[in-house]
């Protein structure tokens, strides 16, 4: 789990890679529809959002492909780990994300699924363009050099 800046949030899951494979251009948060098993889950630290996207579908926005995995005393009552989940924005949020999805080819990538100061279960949700090869190499360059300016400071100093 990574520290955040403020105390009070607790991160659940955080999307590392997604910053690397996409250009994020606009970040929003979005609330979660979960089931009962689903949040004392997520309370316990467990769940994976690398591989999972957002979908506008009938008017609505989902979460496709994320894991939550069961809750152990969940019994009969236990949710299917990789169900879809609807998430919760604004009429103007939505509009906004589907025109950028369907007409400037960009894509919808979760970043963070964290509990905040209320303790409602939220996912930081991006508005993202892939990055080609070339990008990548560029940032992988960027990250290094950053490093090493790191380590001559602090032989320095």
């Amino acid at each position: 789990m990574a520290k955040d800046k403020n105390p009070s949030i607790k991160t659940v899951a955080d999307n590392r890679k997604a910053r690397f494979a996409y250009e994020v251009l606009d970040t929003l948060e979005a609330g979660l529809v979960l089931t009962g098993t689903e949040v004392k889950s997520l309370r316990e630290g467990q769940a994976n959002i690398q591989e999972s996207y957002a979908s506008v579908e009938g008017g609505e926005l989902w979460l496709i492909n994320s894991y939550v995995p069961e809750y152990l005393q969940g019994n009969r009552f236990n949710h299917e780990p990789r169900r879809r989940r609807k998430l919760l924005v604004s009429k103007k949020e939505l509009a906004r994300l589907a025109q950028g999805v369907d007409r400037e080819g960009m894509t919808m990538v979760p970043l963070k699924l964290y509990f905040n100061e209320r303790g409602m279960a939220k996912l930081q949700l991006a508005l993202a363009r892939g990055k080609k090869l070339h990008d990548k190499r560029e940032t992988v360059k960027q990250r290094d050099w950053a490093r090493e300016q790191a380590r001559l400071l602090k032989d320095r100093g």
